[in-house]
């Protein structure tokens, strides 16, 4: 099991996001804690994420997205070697399908 160094953390934040009932909630808050261009970051990202979770190729994703190569790339090592968010995300959203 790989371990993680991490800065000290203030949880409060993450607290806060779990505290959300709603999507139209979670994105009334993001929009007011997040300019447009970081939220239009992170949206792509996960988007990105998706994309190479189902098996499209880089440059599919790029023309489909608009994320630069270097962006799909770091998406992709998160999907690889990061902490798992992703995953856990991806499969509670399945799981909330059924």
């Amino acid at each position: 099991m790989k371990k993680t160094v991490r800065k000290d953390r203030n949880d409060g934040l993450y607290r806060a996001i779990l505290g959300l009932r709603t999507v139209e909630e979670c994105m009334r808050f993001f929009e007011d804690l997040c300019t447009m261009t970081e939220l239009a970051a992170m949206e792509q990202r996960f988007e990105v994420a998706g994309l190479l979770r189902d098996g499209l190729i880089y440059s599919d994703i790029l023309e489909q997205t608009g994320a630069s190569s270097a962006t799909i790339s770091r998406v992709n090592r998160s999907l690889q070697y990061g902490e798992g968010g992703y995953e856990i995300v991806f499969s509670r959203m399945e799981d909330g399908k059924e």
